[in-house]
């Protein structure tokens, strides 16, 4: 009953409901791109280029005489997909790390925490490019070099709470029976990092979002004809003063996609977060 009124209360909550709804926007953008973009992303049409918006063309065409909605809205795919790739291995690498630290301690904390420190010591977006020019430049990779670098705040907050539950009664008393260490963290550890794991993936996605647009931004994400936001939002800076319609929708895009997630994810934590009171 006190889950269902905290829930109500998070729901009733106007940022929450307009983050919840900007979100909404984008993922539906994102599944039903081919029926709602007017054009193909890759279609060029050179006599048309640099044109304003009009009926044909809602927010104008580019440099190529592509449809800059269109783009746009096919777009949303590369962002949701790169954003959630980056998320799933930093949380998995994150986690990991974090219950192997905070539950056998000693020399493998040691050494855990060190790499940990040594990772949160580096800029991470400086990294992130090292990692991107040594193995080429994609979307996928450079998803997986943002999750390389930003996996050691799980660690951190994770560690900490294993410290926490590991030392309560009924895991003594399930090395007491006998269970082994794997069964311990599997039925009991895991199950109580849940919470936290989501708080700290919803928190951790608008952020992952803005760093891959701000490497495509460098050239070092999607590349050509992939309509990836930061890619078009680069292109168009040149012709910002014949046309600055290629350079400020997926600004507004991105502008709108990573707002949507941390007013949502902030809703998430105070729906998760017992701390938190309604």
């Amino acid at each position: 009953m006190k889950k269902l009124k905290k829930l109500y209360a998070v729901l009733r909550k106007p940022l929450f409901f307009i983050g919840f709804i900007m979100l909404a926007a984008v993922v539906i953008a994102a599944v039903f791109a081919d029926q709602i973009a007017p054009h193909s992303y890759s279609a060029m049409d050179l006599g048309v280029k640099l044109s304003a918006p009009s009926e044909i063309y809602p927010l104008g065409t580019d440099q190529y005489g592509r449809c800059v909605f269109s783009r746009i809205i096919y777009g949303s795919r590369i962002a949701l997909r790169v954003g959630l790739i980056a998320v799933v291995i930093e949380t998995l690498i994150g986690v990991t790390l974090g219950i192997v630290a905070g539950y056998f301690g000693k020399r493998l904390d040691d050494v855990i925490m060190f790499v940990t420190d040594m990772v949160w010591s580096i800029p991470p977006i400086i990294l992130a490019m090292a990692i991107v020019l040594l193995i080429g430049p994609s979307a996928e990779h450079v998803a997986i070099a943002i999750a390389l670098v930003t996996w050691a705040q799980f660690t951190k907050i994770v560690r900490a709470k294993v410290l926490t539950i590991k030392n309560l009664s009924y895991i003594e008393a399930a090395k007491v029976y006998g269970e082994s260490d794997l069964q311990i963290i599997l039925r009991y550890i895991l199950p109580n990092l849940v919470s936290t794991i989501v708080i700290l993936a919803s928190l951790a996605l608008p952020a992952a979002i803005l760093s891959t647009t701000a490497m495509s931004f460098l050239s070092l994400g999607a590349q050509e004809p992939l309509p990836d936001w930061g890619m078009i939002l680069s292109g168009g800076i040149q012709y910002i003063k014949k046309a600055v319609w290629i350079s400020l929708w997926p600004g507004v895009a991105i502008v709108w996609t990573v707002l949507g997630f941390n007013l949502t994810a902030e809703g998430i934590k105070e729906l998760l977060d017992p701390r938190m009171k309604v």
